[in-house]
């Protein structure tokens, strides 16, 4: 027996058959809309297994699985809606940056010729404007700026 089972009201079936048969919203929220729909073990729903709506819908039952238990534990926007992975705050605000870029065009360390991005990095640490930083994020930040760093 399925561990999240859909039971739609009428309610959620006339929005689901909206979203269906207008045809204005994005490709990937009609198909879960159908997808619920062909999923619905309620009495006015046909109650289609997974293999026969990933067989129907060009999906896969894993997708199927996912977006039922979605509906089931957050509710019927959140099985619509396309998830949004968590925000990762970002390393160097805009002050930082401007820091970043003043030291890049500041004169390299004794011995070198010019700042190299390990060693940017490497500075920035030291600097403790931050408690890590890649050399790629160093590489970002710095392709953003317009100056010249020669």
């Amino acid at each position: 027996m399925k561990k999240y089972v859909v039971r739609l009201d009428e309610a959620e079936r006339a929005f689901l058959t909206g979203l269906v048969t207008t045809g204005t919203a994005a490709a990937r929220t009609q198909t879960h809309a159908r997808l619920l729909l062909k999923a619905d073990v309620g009495p006015a729903g046909p109650g289609w297994t997974d293999a026969r709506i990933a067989a129907a819908l060009d999906v896969s039952v894993s997708t199927i699985e996912r977006v039922r238990e979605t509906l089931v534990t957050d509710g019927l926007d959140a099985a619509l809606r396309r998830r949004r992975p968590p925000a990762r705050p970002r390393k160097l605000d805009g002050a930082g940056e401007a820091q970043l870029v003043a030291l890049a065009c500041s004169a390299p360390p004794d011995g070198r010729v010019r700042w190299t991005l390990h060693l940017l990095a490497a500075r920035l640490v030291e600097l403790e404007l931050v408690d890590s930083i890649a050399p790629e994020t160093v590489r970002t930040a710095l392709n953003k700026t317009s100056s010249s760093r020669g």
